[in-house]
């Protein structure tokens, strides 16, 4: 019979095994300098750091409440969306439910995971969206590129690489890593080429390769030949005395793959018009190739030179659609788009302040379009226009960049008559009315959305909160969300004002929401202090509510703004009001 334990190996030939491939891949230009050293009595050393405490999923997302957080950020693509915050709270809510009731029939055999398959031209938010779920569900996460792996991992990367790289997402925590999701895009790229005679090894090596991990299998922790690993393995080993051998389960990994799949199209197109029944007469006519991808099977898929198991293993498709000028500009638009707000932090690394005519918008999504490269495209139309701006303004005074209309139709034009005028007020007029017209803009959007906001931030955005929140963002480079979080911060210290108050002076006292308001407006548009203000409040409230609570007994006091304004007044009417009733 094998022995229990196997022989541990000695350090110095680790060591030269170490040596030996570090020699091998990099010559000699690195060196292992620093002998490694695993005395054999620390195996039972009483000081081994305690494992860390195991996270459990915690996850209680709806897809509409998913749908909606996305349509903060992406325009068009509502079909992708519903698919994609559908399958992907469906299949973390069957994890939480499976961790609560281990009895029920969670592990059934022949259980399908819903791993999505997204079809769509470069530039239309596929990366985008997969980055926002991401970062709203917070479960680990990792993004590959298709064409960086190879069947073997001696070119390019293992597939296997992946699943590892979840579990440094996750800190060390194998059980939550089992619970993340892997983004792989440009995953037409692995498919065999249809002109190819014979098998094409190299793309399909990829796709067999990846086969067991979208399905279930065990991935070794340990990467052969890898000295880190083996690395770390000793010092697992030095800490503990164990041999384990550490694997993740990817039964419950969710994949997400994506690519453009140019040429599906028309696969598709061959294949509705030999049929000749049904839609397909009208749909032969259609010009744009994404109505055609709207019905692709699983029978395109192979044609277009994926393995029929690969296929098989994507249940869910998600079809992006074509970004129009419109959508171009809705992006522009969106006061949390990354383009623009990129831009006004390439600027303000100088100290210089944009701010964006809506005609200019216009004009930057029209400019897009022509690049043929969906969202992408508006960055570049973005650079083209701003980049000697950005190479010329840091080295003057100029501080305020209003970006009209007119900049975008002829910037040399403008940036010249901005060097070279004896005065820039007209260039500031026109960024103050910018100013003006960004933060009305923010106030209707605030207004349209005040009920996601209001359940999202637990802060019920009142039309003075509103007022603040967009002049808040006004005045700072950062998305919506993160100006009402701000905001948000200060209502929370404030009212924690009230506990302090009672806690020092035994008197209840409740800061209306208009009192609020104002307290709030005064820290965003001055340096003042939450300390400073509870001196204040103090000194203007303590003796004279002190003297209604001795003499009617009441210690329940509501604060407004006026009483702020106007304290002794405040304090006069209540002493008129209560102290009769004795």
């Amino acid at each position: 019979m094998k022995a229990h334990y196997e022989k541990i190996p000695d350090p110095k030939e680790i060591e030269k095994e170490i040596g030996d491939f570090i020699s091998k891949k990099f010559g000699g230009s690195v060196k292992i300098v620093s002998p490694l050293v695993m005395p054999q009595e620390i195996a039972t050393e009483k000081n081994a750091e305690p494992s860390p405490k195991k996270k459990k999923i915690n996850f209680d997302l709806k897809p509409e409440d998913l749908i909606a957080y996305l349509d903060q950020y992406i325009v068009q693509q509502d079909s992708a969306k519903a698919i994609l915050a559908t399958k992907i709270c469906t299949h973390f809510n069957r994890i939480k439910r499976a961790e609560s009731s281990p009895d029920d029939a969670n592990d059934m055999v022949g259980h399908i995971k819903n791993n999505i398959l997204m079809f769509g031209p470069t530039g239309v938010g596929k990366t985008y969206l997969i980055k926002l779920i991401a970062n709203k569900i917070r479960v680990p996460f990792v993004k590959g590129d298709a064409t960086k792996f190879s069947e073997t991992g001696y070119v390019g990367g293992d597939v296997e690489d992946l699943v590892r790289d979840l579990v440094r997402e996750a800190d060390g925590d194998i059980e939550l890593a089992q619970c993340g999701i892997i983004y792989i895009d440009e995953i037409d790229k692995i498919a065999s080429h249809r002109n190819i005679i014979g098998v094409d090894v190299s793309r399909s090596g990829v796709q067999r390769a990846l086969l067991k991990p979208m399905e279930e299998t065990e991935i070794d922790l340990k990467v052969p030949h890898d000295p880190i690993s083996m690395i770390q393995e000793i010092e697992r080993f030095r800490k503990t005395g164990k041999r384990e051998k550490r694997t993740v389960n990817t039964s419950k990994i969710l994949f997400i793959m994506s690519g453009a799949f140019g040429d599906l199209a028309q696969i598709v197109k061959q294949r509705i018009a030999s049929q000749k029944i049904g839609f397909g007469a009208q749909i032969t006519k259609a010009q744009d190739h994404i109505e055609f991808l709207k019905h692709v099977k699983s029978e395109d898929l192979i044609e277009f030179g994926f393995e029929s198991e690969f296929v098989g293993r994507l249940p869910v498709r998600a079809i992006f659609e074509k970004l129009s000028e419109d959508n171009l500009y809705e992006i522009l638009k969106n006061p949390s788009n990354p383009v623009i707000l990129g831009k006004k932090l390439d600027f303000a690394a100088y100290g210089i302040d944009l701010k964006f005519e809506d005609r200019a918008l216009r004009l930057l999504a029209k400019k897009a379009v022509q690049e043929n490269t969906g969202a992408r495209g508006l960055v570049s139309a973005v650079e083209h226009v701003l980049l000697d701006f950005e190479k010329r303004l840091p080295s003057t005074d100029i501080k305020k960049l209003p970006v009209t209309a007119a900049l975008i139709e002829n910037p040399d034009r403008e940036l010249e008559t901005m060097l070279t005028s004896p005065s820039l007020d007209k260039f500031n007029q026109a960024f103050e009315r910018l100013c003006v017209a960004e933060k009305e803009f923010i106030k209707e959007y605030l207004n349209s959305n005040k009920k996601n906001f209001t359940e999202k931030f637990s802060l019920t955005l009142t039309p003075a909160r509103i007022d603040i929140v967009a002049g808040y963002y006004t005045k700072h480079i950062m998305d919506v969300g993160k100006a009402i979080d701000k905001i948000k911060s200060y209502y929370d210290e404030i009212k924690n004002v009230e506990l302090y108050f009672f806690k020092n002076h035994d008197i209840n006292i409740v800061l209306e929401e208009d009192a609020v308001d104002f307290i709030i407006d005064q820290f965003e548009n001055s340096d003042a202090k939450l300390e400073n203000f509870y001196k204040q409040l103090t000194a203007d409230f303590e003796y004279g509510l002190k003297l209604l609570r001795d003499k009617t007994g009441r210690n329940r006091f509501f604060i407004t703004k006026q009483a702020l304004l106007s304290p002794e007044a405040f304090i006069s009417n209540l002493i008129r009001d209560e102290l009769p009733k004795i």
